[in-house]
């Protein structure tokens, strides 16, 4: 005998939505495709959400509660804020069609309202004037998510596919009309142990040191 299914739930319907959007991209999610990954009719769906925008709200905080708040305890604010993005990254590298829809959504739900006052709260607990905190936010959110647009359009994800591809790109470059080209590839991306997800870390840093030495000042400075 089979077990009885699942009752359906707001939460099932967002996690399927999630899903369908893993697979499909944003534009994926309707009504009648998450109804088919839960195995329903699509009416049945209205009874825990009223309609596709609900859906995309609903997806929308989920991905923000996945993502890791600065804790608690807030000792160096650089370290709270590089811990929650690092998990940002990768949760948004799971979901990359979520970069579309973040900041779009005009009724944000409660864990996408407390994510963002938790990351404004290190920030102004840390001596950032309300100016500076917003430049802040714009600015590491800036990074996180054009970094995650640009990584999930790589064509490597291993360093057995750096090899692969900037050893291709190698052999069919003009090293004499193209010498710096030739030395990064050479030099840096060939070289044994490189790593090119770690320039994530790298650039990350780089904007919390000039953060830190900006944070108290006013917009006129």
């Amino acid at each position: 005998m089979s077990p009885a299914p699942l009752p359906l739930s707001r939460g099932r319907v967002l996690e399927a939505a999630i899903r369908v959007a893993d697979r499909g991209g944003v534009e994926a999610i309707t009504m009648r495709r998450v109804a088919q990954e839960l195995g329903v009719e699509a009416m049945s769906l209205y009874h825990h959400v009223p309609n596709k925008d609900a859906i995309l709200d609903g997806v929308v905080d989920t991905v923000f509660a996945a993502i890791e708040l600065p804790g608690a305890e807030r000792g160096d604010w650089r370290d709270a804020i590089r811990t929650r993005a690092h998990s940002a990254r990768t949760v948004l590298s799971r979901h990359s069609w979520a970069l579309a829809l973040l900041d779009s959504r005009r009724h944000p739900g409660p864990a996408t309202l407390r994510h963002h006052d938790a990351v404004l709260g290190v920030l102004r607990e840390a001596g950032f004037t309300l100016p500076m905190a917003a430049h802040a936010v714009s600015l590491i959110d800036s990074y996180i998510g054009g970094y995650v647009l640009q990584e999930a359009n790589l064509p490597v994800k291993t360093p057995a596919d750096v090899d692969e591809v900037a050893g291709g790109i190698l052999g069919r470059l003009p090293a004499d009309e193209l010498p710096y080209l030739t030395e990064m590839i050479v030099e840096h991306a060939l070289r044994p142990g490189y790593d090119h997800t770690s320039e994530f870390g790298y650039g990350l840093d780089l904007i919390l040191d000039a953060l830190e030495a900006r944070r108290g000042q006013s917009p006129a400075t």
